[in-house]
């Protein structure tokens, strides 16, 4: 699909602080596809190529479905960036044909197959390799997906195990030459995948602050719905662990990425990469006054449990003093001496049930003025 450049393109800014944007839906997304996209400040073209037998690849909009090797997807020469998208391509031998002409190194590919990496970015001379992970709550569990990215001169790769929604809204803003986005570099490309990543921490972190002051109300709610409370404290607090597990080496890594320690990136996009090194900063900073609530209200409600299981000792304590008085004239009286001058009296058995009384009575005021009950 190509583009006419417009004569007076309206810019808009080049980062348009979109983190609060959730994840486009993904439905009706192929499982698994190669999306490519190539450009230039004039020139714009997509294709998305789907999975076929036998580590083959078909173009969507070819009707015929023509198999394509994967070492034969196109490659543009000059200025133009290309950009391939994979996405549930899980298949070794894919893969390593489909990077051939890039020169990637085996053990980048051994790390795209891998469902567990954490955050790191590596210096290949000619290409730079960034590791990423980003989460989801997926009913009410926390659901952790890998994103990998390779960042050259003129190309960007990027991967992932399932469709996640997270890129669809960079490849529509450069369908539109107003965003300004096609006549930047890959560096900036780049730049944008990864604001993408931190910026989708944001919608994670709500989440996971929401669950937290949602239990901080309830934490003191005598209901049938806080039977598991504990269980519900404890997995929270599992989660800010897991996602702070994750933002402090992608902190790191935007850390070395603004310190120019790469020349991949430079320009505008080293300039705009302090903002996410920013973002990453918020995210670490609210993540942890989060996680320190979550530990507070642990410590109370392990100490409400046990207050109030002080009260109910108390209650039960209070209930036994009251029949104990009553249990030793009980028992006093009912022994079977002859010579006890009540048991033959008219009005004794009015008078011990009276005795028992006060004696009750008496206690009652006396733990109601202490609040014992």
């Amino acid at each position: 699909m190509n583009q006419p450049a417009s004569a007076h393109p309206v810019i808009e800014p080049l980062h348009a602080g979109d983190y609060a944007a959730p994840r486009s839906d993904t439905s009706k997304v192929p499982k698994q596809a190669v999306h490519q996209t190539v450009y230039t400040a004039d020139h714009y073209t997509e294709a998305d190529y789907l999975s076929a037998e036998n580590g083959m690849l078909y173009n969507a909009a070819d009707g015929a479905n023509t198999p394509l090797s994967p070492a034969l997807l196109p490659r543009p020469e000059g200025e133009k960036i290309n950009w391939l998208h994979f996405v549930g391509i899980n298949d070794a031998d894919l893969l390593k044909a489909a990077l051939s002409p890039y020169h990637i190194h085996e053990l980048v590919l051994e790390d795209i197959l891998s469902r567990k990496q954490r955050p790191k970015i590596e210096d290949y001379d000619s290409y730079l390799f960034i590791a990423a992970r980003v989460y989801q709550y997926v009913d009410n569990k926390l659901q952790a997906d890998q994103v990998y990215l390779i960042v050259g001169s003129n190309f960007v790769l990027t991967f992932q195990q399932r469709p996640l929604g997270l890129f669809s809204k960079i490849r529509a803003h450069m369908r539109h030459e107003r965003y300004d986005v096609r006549s930047q570099d890959a560096a900036f490309l780049a730049y944008r995948i990864v604001d993408r990543l931190v910026d989708d921490y944001f919608l994670t972190l709500d989440q996971y602050n929401n669950r937290v002051e949602f239990i901080d109300k309830t934490l003191f709610a005598d209901s049938a719905d806080n039977s598991d409370l504990l269980g519900r404290i404890h997995r929270l607090k599992r989660d800010g662990v897991r996602l702070r597990r994750t933002l402090q080496p992608l902190r790191d890594v935007l850390s070395q990425l603004v310190r120019g320690e790469f020349t991949t990136f430079h320009g505008k996009s080293h300039v705009y990469l302090r903002d996410t090194y920013d973002h990453t900063m918020q995210l670490l900073e609210s993540l942890d006054a989060s996680r320190d609530m979550v530990v507070s209200m642990m410590d109370i409600h392990l100490s409400f449990q046990s207050n109030r299981l002080n009260q109910q000792m108390r209650r039960l304590t209070a209930i036994t003093i009251l029949f104990m008085p009553l249990t030793v004239i009980t028992g006093i009286y009912g022994m079977n001496f002859d010579y006890m001058p009540e048991l033959h009296w008219h009005y004794g058995y009015f008078m011990v049930l009276g005795l028992m009384a006060l004696i009750i009575i008496s206690l009652l005021l006396a733990f109601n003025r202490r609040k014992w009950l």
